[in-house]
């Protein structure tokens, strides 16, 4: 059982009734061990007449009886008198079995007794099947003497069952009335031996021996009895002894010991009848005596032990009230201060913090005193508590002001790092358009695109920066983009670009506000599925109108990622979590999850049909408009200071890729003039290595009329050497050794004019620029993609 957890009123409610539960039982165990004996002792009386009168008087007839018995199996005479004894006896038996069914008895007898009764009564049902063995002289004397003596030690078990009184010194003496009671039977069974014996006119065999054990047992018996007896008692048994028929009595016991085993017994068959009978009578009368005595002493002794049992009852039940009234006391203060301190704890970390974190974000001032007022709840250890707890809420708060102030100085820090980077890149992409438009060496155009694509990559990142300091990125569009030049522009911000595929892209439009950041999702988003997926695999992207809004998939051949990691994902998506700087790796997250949550644009992960993993992106249906045509368009105001303005001069088709694996087309509004930087910029610098997939003529800028892919109104700029920058051949009978430059360009073209033949009779699957391939890409970037399980 953890009581680790239990609120505070359960641990104390515990703590009280543990004790006052375990003085309780106490009590009622000490109650009961009092109550027991004291009742034992009123029960003597009830057993001492319901079954130690009775079975006196039943053990008294079995005796007479038994000696009847013995007498007419010696003899060849029916006896009258046994007829007339077995009478008495069965009217005794029949008063003991009245009595043993009385629910007193029953309920004053413990198991042991019951048990010993039940056995006596077993006895007793023996005896009339007995008597017809006698009557038909199919049992002879000994058998005779062992069933009577049988059942009287039936009931002498059953008495000493009854000696399980509390009080010592009652108990060992009525301990020792049975046992004087069973000295007594001895005595009988010694005249109903001789009896038999005298009618017979000698001993039978064995029966000397058993004469001479009963005696002396019967001696031994009377002296330990009477050894345990009071005072009184052993006084008055010792006046017994002395009278003239106890003194002949024994005389004739001391002559029948030293009389002949098979001869006739030496005393006078009248004499010890009489001396018996009067010996017999008065040891009954002595037990009876003691008996009474005993049971008269035993009930004042038990209304002393109620009287001390009330009295201890009565002091021990008003302690335990007193104990529970003074727990349940202390505990409801406690519980009551404790719960104070708690409901203030909780007060400043679920609320009171907060609203001032929240306050503080909004440029607020917060008082740190006010906010954290004192907690005053006594000056004992709760007291103290609240002290401290008092303290503890205001460092809370200050560290809190100290925190969101420092974050504040971070986010400043970052956004003025991120302008300034942008300006730069800015400047850059200007310089790299300039160069790229005086070029005329296929090979540095080649590596001025790359440049140009390096640049753009850079620009986004610098716009992470703006993004976790909270701000919105520079560019802007004023007009709504059609979403195929959107995923366009999203596609040329990515590394591996030439594995992207466009496949269907429904025509519809994005307001010009959310052109930027949709533009940034997705390529955060692609970037993601290129990097986490084996180089040989395609990443496609499918769009097309949803009930609510527009929805785009990006889909990847990678392993995908766990459950556990998708619900994660999914979740920090959902939430828009406040960005920790500690979990760097997960900058991609956070950077889409913010520019959707700018938005109302939902963004969610699932596994994809075969492997990998789709992302859905859902643009709602306020910033869905339809396609804007492909006419001029002037330029749009940014957003922020420095950011660029995106231009449509050209009014060209935009084309639809209809082909499994279409053509990456050019990315960004298209121009009909030089490329522009700024939210399109990769779409401009890119514009001469990024159309249909199949080059053109000699002539730069001019379309080529037997290639309809081509139109997709942007400029396409051609390798080609101009004559004065081909290599005259100034072969010989013997070659003369090339530089490695010029082998270089030597193989640059070669694979220009293969594209050129493979694009002519076949046009490729995806457009990538004319000598870029997958081993120019620059491996050393660090990559913010959103997090995947790889």
């Amino acid at each position: 059982m953890r009581t680790r957890d239990w609120p505070i009123r359960s641990k104390l409610t515990a703590l009280v009734v543990a004790p006052v539960t375990a003085l309780l039982a106490l009590w009622i165990f000490a109650t009961t061990l009092t109550f027991g004996p004291a009742l034992d002792l009123l029960s003597a009386r009830t057993l001492l007449y319901d079954l130690g009168r009775p079975g006196e008087a039943v053990v008294t007839e079995l005796q007479r009886e038994r000696r009847l018995s013995v007498v007419q199996l010696a003899g060849t005479n029916v006896l009258p008198a046994l007829a007339e004894q077995r009478q008495r006896t069965d009217r005794a038996v029949a008063e003991l079995r009245h009595r043993i069914d009385g629910e007193a008895l029953r309920d004053a007898a413990d198991d042991v007794l019951e048990d010993r009764i039940d056995r006596l009564v077993t006895a007793l049902a023996a005896l009339p099947s007995g008597r017809n063995f006698i009557d038909d002289r199919m049992m002879d004397r000994a058998g005779a003497l062992g069933l009577y003596s049988g059942i009287v030690t039936a009931a002498f078990q059953a008495f000493s069952a009854m000696a399980d009184l509390p009080d010592p010194d009652i108990n060992r003496e009525a301990l020792a009335l049975t046992a004087l009671g069973r000295s007594r039977e001895l005595l009988g069974q010694t005249d109903a031996l001789l009896a038999g014996a005298f009618t017979a006119g000698r001993f039978a065999d064995g029966e000397h021996t058993q004469l001479v054990q009963a005696i002396g047992n019967q001696r031994w018996l009377s002296e330990s009895a009477v050894a345990d007896l009071p005072e009184a008692g052993r006084v008055a048994y010792q006046r017994l002894t002395e009278t003239p028929e106890f003194t002949s009595l024994r005389a004739m016991q001391d002559a029948l010991i030293g009389a002949s085993r098979t001869g006739r017994p030496p005393v006078d068959a009248a004499s010890w009848q009489a001396s018996h009978d009067a010996v017999q009578q008065q040891l009954r009368d002595f037990e009876l005596s003691e008996a009474d005595g005993l049971t008269d002493r035993s009930v004042p002794m038990a209304v002393r032990i109620l009287l001390r049992l009330a009295a201890a009852g009565v002091l021990g039940l008003v302690a335990v009230v007193v104990s529970v009234l003074v727990a349940v006391r202390v505990g409801r203060t406690l519980v009551r201060r404790l719960s104070g301190v708690r409901t203030a704890a909780l007060e400043l970390a679920e609320h009171r913090l907060p609203d001032v974190v929240t306050r503080l974000r909004r440029g607020e001032l917060v008082d740190v005193a006010r906010e954290a007022p004192p907690l005053e709840y006594g000056h004992d250890e709760i007291g103290e508590v609240g002290r401290a707890f008092t303290q503890v809420q205001r460092t809370a708060v200050q560290a809190a002001v100290d925190e969101v102030t420092l974050r504040r100085g971070l986010n400043e820090v970052f956004l003025n790092i991120a302008r300034r980077s942008q300006g730069l890149v800015h400047r850059q992409l200007h310089l790299l358009d300039r160069m790229e438009r005086r070029a005329e060496d296929p090979d540095e155009l080649a590596e001025l695109f790359q440049v140009d694509h390096l640049a753009t990559r850079l620009r986004r990142h610098a716009e992470d920066l703006v993004i976790l300091a909270g701000s919105a990125p520079g560019r802007g569009w004023r007009n709504p983009v059609a979403m195929v030049d959107l995923v366009r522009g999203a596609i040329s911000e990515v590394e591996a670009y030439d594995r992207v595929d466009v496949t269907v892209v429904q025509p519809a439009g994005v307001l010009g506000r959310a052109v930027g950041d949709v533009i940034h999702l997705l390529a955060e988003l692609i970037e993601n599925a290129t990097a986490f997926s084996p180089p040989d695999t395609r990443v496609t992207v499918t769009g097309e109108q949803v009930a609510n809004g527009y929805a785009l998939e990006i889909t990847d051949q990678g392993l995908g990622m766990s459950e556990a990691a998708l619900e994660s994902a999914n979740t920090r998506l959902a939430s828009s979590p406040e960005f920790d700087p500690t979990e760097s790796a997960r900058l991609g997250l956070f950077v889409v999850a913010r520019l959707a949550a700018r938005h109302a644009v939902r963004v969610r992960l699932r596994p994809g049909r075969e492997s990998g993993l789709t992302a859905v992106v859902l643009i709602p249906s306020e910033l869905v408009t339809a396609e804007p045509p492909a006419g001029p368009d002037l330029t749009a105001p940014t957003s922020a200071p420095g950011a660029l303005r995106p231009t449509r001069r050209g009014t060209v088709p935009r084309p639809r890729p209809n082909r499994a694996r279409p053509p990456v087309a050019a990315i960004g509004p298209p121009t009909t003039a030089s490329p522009a930087h700024g939210p399109d910029a990769s779409a401009a610098n890119a514009s001469a290595a990024v159309g249909s997939g199949t080059t053109g003529p000699d002539v730069e800028g001019a379309p080529s009329d037997d290639t309809p892919d081509d139109l997709d109104g942007l400029p396409r700029r051609v390798r080609r050497r101009t004559p004065a920058a081909v290599p005259r051949s100034t072969a010989a009978d013997t070659p003369s050794p090339r530089s490695p430059e010029e082998v270089r360009r030597v193989m640059a073209a070669l694979q220009a004019g293969t594209a050129r033949g493979r694009a002519t009779g076949s046009p490729p699957a995806t457009a990538a620029p004319a000598d870029r391939s997958v081993a120019d890409r620059d491996t050393t970037e660090p990559q913010t993609e959103t997090e995947r399980d790889a």
